[in-house]
């Protein structure tokens, strides 16, 4: 039935699609029109424009106009010589109309989703033109700096053509240019570089000049995917340094490090006394073409326990070469994870205790995290050996119960009270360090087992480089937080920098909220389209083709084990690299393309390897990767933004051929790798080679592929093709991408709550910076306190709690250097209306007196009336620095709170309570006991 509803009436995105189709018609007649025009009266539009836009028509009024205007720029353009990138390039383009299709769909701030060299980066110049002629700012977010640059250069040189300005927004530009990179029509830049600037403007600018950022009109983010999905699960932070540090990395390192090795020597022991039964009975890895081994009842039950102790190696070190062997026989695979099965239900927990006993540390690959067992704390008592003040001990991981510690203090009869309180002053000092030491330990321990070099970071000058998990690209200047940072950095053995703390953090999700208009493009939107509406209310729409696509997408060929996949990668790369096609390897790790890169040198194939540690060399790898027998093996190939064009005569030869070395945790990736090949209609082709090695495979495929494989098990070095297979690996990518989806869900729930202060301070913050008159805003906080504190001690007249005017007025004596009599409030016909009213009149007269002393001072020593507005001038600077002092000091105590309040909420699962609902209502708390601190702290200053 709704099949040929839809045949009739054709989908939502069939029917906008055409509506933009008769926009391209109107576009083209304009373009036709502006032939005759010469270049002057071309660009003599753009002013035109802008007068019409002032006038009161709207930019969608002007759409077939502007981009017929943008059209013939780059016709007037093609032959002339472009600066890019260090050299110069001749212009060749105008837009195709499929690329007007995709320009129109970023004006109305949807998703265009466009294929690898089908011109993204042309098709985002009309919405960016027609959009900056309203002179609001419009931005082109990037995934990287060189594409910035690159494209303000490149396609920024039509808009300059037709008058507008351009400017790139890159990790280089100082603080204080940014003023003038922002104050141009259109900027190219980086999200991170963007989320940046609005903090600093926002929690470290201390006049308005200091402020960069103009607003938050329109934003056309390239790589939207990227950018909004991949690093959304990890918001922007700015910090500096802590006031109190107390870490102890490298006192507690060498302890780790022993206990680590201790691990690893009792799973070697285990993995050898399993291996020897298992070879004794030929059984450890599958021999093509063996009798299989009739056993006794004793062998049989020795061969049982030899697979537990393999099951139990796999909790202790999951990627332990002899358990990697063991699963390449298809029994023992299938043995090892219905084991995994019994151990996981609630009936066998104890039995599964007694079993991992044995090991100190108990490792869970697929959550990412790990436990310490009873030996592992008796081990790291026995290993951790430091000063007699640091020595390792059990109660390191064991927190105080600071209140049963306190009841027995205060009943401790031979104590008095200054030695009690000097106990509890001791006492907390003692948790703190405590706390701070089990941290330190937890992150050490995570840098070992789960933090791996040259696949979540690499090791550059000395320093930890963080690498991008969806790019391969390094982070410079990016860390870990909450200590993970520093603790790599003594696993690593480098210098370990100090402890920071966080002044101001923002989410992607609500940092490009801001903006009246968004827009995306991307090769790869419509696997994330129910993100993108949910999280964004974008629409990604699918953009037609110039040329219908030639590549041949080749069927996965999957090997049992890592060692055969990489045999057929090299002889798939030989038979290619034979018929002189270029062909691109695209790995999911730095680790993975070295080894690569090994074999094939000892191969003798040349080529070259594109990673985090080679990330300068990009262009040139890129721009060679196209040429006739080039083989490039690249990390992460995704979102890179520039195409591989082909050399002479290789589309003859069959194009690019893309080899894929493990299939992604998520499809879009796949989709990204494979997207490199055949642009514009070129030929090419992409095949992916996978494992049961691989991580994808190991951690989230089905049960149900163990069975098949025993029977299915081909000869070694043949690849196993089956439906079920390719299922299987896509349900496993489904089931990651969901968890990830979680994950940024679970994030911007988070700062939802946090935004929502944040807006508030920032809002704040902003009006005392903008303000030409900081003393009315003072005056307006101090009537504020004293009503406020009003209320807390003069709530009830018909209680003696209620009612304390007494109360009152110690409080405002104590807080503000004002002194009240106490028969000023002493009567019982008083409302709370007038007692409010005759301490906010006596605390502004004594504000106001002091703020003219100065003035008063400088009349008497017969300055002139120039010195007087200075005067007034500094009092008014002093007082706007005053309170945004205090707004920053309390604010980055608010968020160290509320930090620890996220890491605290979480253990409330356990007394049945949801955390985000718990996490909301203290944070309220929180914030509102920010508002009265420091509505305090800014009145006491104010009187300093």
């Amino acid at each position: 039935m709704f099949g040929i509803f839809k045949k009739i009436f054709g989908t939502a995105h069939d029917r906008i699609i055409k509506r933009y189709w008769r926009l391209v018609a109107e576009v083209n007649q304009w373009d036709e029109r502006f032939v005759s025009l010469s270049d002057d009266e071309v660009r003599a539009k753009t002013v035109e424009f802008q007068e019409r836009i002032r006038r009161g028509e709207t930019v969608d009024d002007l759409l077939p106009e502007a981009y017929a205007v943008v059209k013939t720029a780059c016709r007037r353009l093609c032959g002339s010589e472009v600066h890019v990138s260090g050299y110069n390039q001749r212009w060749d383009m105008v837009p195709y109309d499929v690329q007007v299709v995709g320009a129109i769909a970023l004006h109305y701030g949807a998703i265009a989703e466009m294929q690898t060299g089908e011109g993204k980066t042309l098709t985002a110049t009309m919405p960016l033109y027609l959009n900056a002629l309203t002179g609001k700012p419009v931005h082109l977010v990037t995934v990287n700096d060189y594409l910035a640059l690159r494209d303000c250069e490149w396609v920024g040189a039509i808009v300059r053509w037709l008058g507008l300005t351009t400017a790139a927004l890159i990790g280089g530009v100082s603080i204080e240019a940014r003023p003038g990179v922002y104050a141009a029509d259109i900027v190219y830049g980086t999200a991170s570089e963007f989320g940046f600037d609005y903090l600093r403007d926002n929690s470290m600018a201390h006049c308005k000049e200091e402020q960069v950022q103009r607003g938050y009109y329109f934003a056309i983010i390239d790589e939207v995917d990227s950018i909004l999905i991949d690093e959304a699960r990890t918001p922007l932070i700015i910090s500096g340094p802590c006031p109190q540090s107390r870490q102890l990395y490298d006192v507690l390192k060498d302890g780790v490090a022993a206990l680590v090795r201790r691990q690893r020597d009792i799973c070697n022991r285990i993995a050898q006394e399993a291996k020897k039964v298992l070879e004794d009975f030929r059984l450890f890895s599958a021999q093509e073409g063996e009798e299989e081994v009739k056993l006794s009842k004793e062998q049989e039950a020795a061969r049982r326990e030899a697979v537990r102790k393999l099951w139990v190696v796999s909790k202790g070190l999951p990627t332990h070469r002899v358990l990697k062997r063991a699963r390449e026989n298809p029994d023992l695979r299938d043995e090892l994870d219905k084991l995994e099965a019994y151990y996981h239900g609630d009936q066998n927990k104890e039995e599964r205790t007694l079993l991992l006993a044995e090991l100190c540390i108990i490792v869970d690959e697929r959550s990412n995290e790990y436990e310490l067992s009873d030996k592992g704390i008796a081990v790291w008592s026995e290993v951790g050996h430091g000063a007699a003040s640091n020595r390792a001990s059990p109660d390191d991981f064991i927190m105080l119960d600071l209140g049963g510690e306190y009841a027995r203090i205060d009943d401790d009869p031979t104590l008095d009270e200054d030695e009690k309180l000097q106990a509890k002053v001791a006492l907390r000092e003692e948790d703190g360090m405590r706390k701070e030491r089990a941290h330190n330990l937890r992150q050490l321990l995570r840098a070992h087992l789960l933090m791996e070099r040259d696949v979540d970071y690499i090791v550059q000058e000395g320093k930890i480089v963080i690498i991008d998990e969806n790019t391969g690209r390094p982070q410079p200047g990016r860390r870990f937080s909450d200590g993970l940072h520093q603790a790599i950095e003594a696993k690593e053995a480098v210098p370990i920098q100090k402890e920071t703390q966080t002044y101001a953090t923002i989410t992607l999700q609500n940092f490009f909220r801001m903006y009246e208009k968004l827009a995306g493009m991307s090769g790869t939107a419509l696997t994330e389209a129910g993100e993108f509406k949910e999280i964004y209310k974008l629409e990604a729409l699918a953009i037609p083709t110039y040329r219908p696509c030639q590549r041949k997408d080749l069927d996965d060929l999957i090997f049992m084990t890592e060692r055969e996949k990489y045999n057929a990668i090299l002889a798939e790369v030989r038979k290619i690299h034979a018929t002189g096609r270029p062909i691109l390897i695209g790995t999911e790790s730095v680790e993975a393309s070295e080894k690569l890169s090994r074999i094939f040198r000892q191969n003798g194939l040349e080529h070259t390897v594109l990673n985090a540690k080679y990330n300068d060399r990009e262009a040139e790898v890129i721009s060679l990767a196209g040429m006739q027998g080039a083989i490039t093996i690249a990390t992460n190939m995704a979102g890179r933004g520039t195409d591989i064009k082909l050399g002479t005569g290789v589309a003859m030869l069959g194009g690019l051929h893309v080899i894929g070395v493990s299939r992604h945790q998520s499809r879009r990736i796949d989709r990204q790798l494979r997207g490199r090949s055949a642009r514009l209609g070129d030929p090419g082709s992409a095949i992916f080679f996978i494992s049961f090695e691989d991580p994808l495979m190991r951690l989230f495929s089905s049960p149900r592929i163990n069975t098949m494989l025993k029977k299915l098990r081909p000869p070694e070095g043949e690849p196993i093709s089956a439906t079920i297979l390719n299922r299987s690996i896509e349900t496993a990518q489904k089931r990651v991408e969901g968890r990830n989806y979680m994950v940024r869900k679970h994030t911007l729930e988070y700062d939802d709550v946090m935004n929502k202060q944040r807006s508030e301070i920032y809002s704040f913050r902003n009006e005392l910076l903008h303000t030409s008159d900081p003393i009315a805003i003072a005056e307006d906080l101090l009537i504020t306190l004293c009503e406020n504190s009003a209320s807390d001690f003069l709530s009830n007249r018909g209680s003696d709690e209620g009612w304390n005017p007494e109360g009152y007025r110690q409080w405002l004596m104590t807080h503000l250097p004002v002194t009240f009599t106490p028969e000023e409030f002493d009567s019982d016909y008083m409302t709370l209306e007038q007692i409010c009213s005759i301490a906010t009149n006596k605390v502004l007269h004594a504000f106001r007196h002091k703020i003219h002393v100065q003035q008063l001072r400088s009349n008497l020593l017969g300055e002139s009336e120039d010195h007087d507005a200075a005067h007034k001038e500094m009092a008014a600077e002093a007082l706007r620095n005053i309170m945004i002092r205090a707004v920053d000091k309390l604010w980055q105590e608010h968020l160290l709170a509320m930090d620890h309040l996220r890491s605290e909420v979480s253990m409330r699962t356990v007394a049945q309570k949801d955390p985000l609902m718990e996490f909301k209502h203290e944070a309220f708390a929180l914030f509102h006991e920010l508002g009265r601190t420091l509505r305090a702290k800014i009145a006491t200053d104010l009187f300093r």
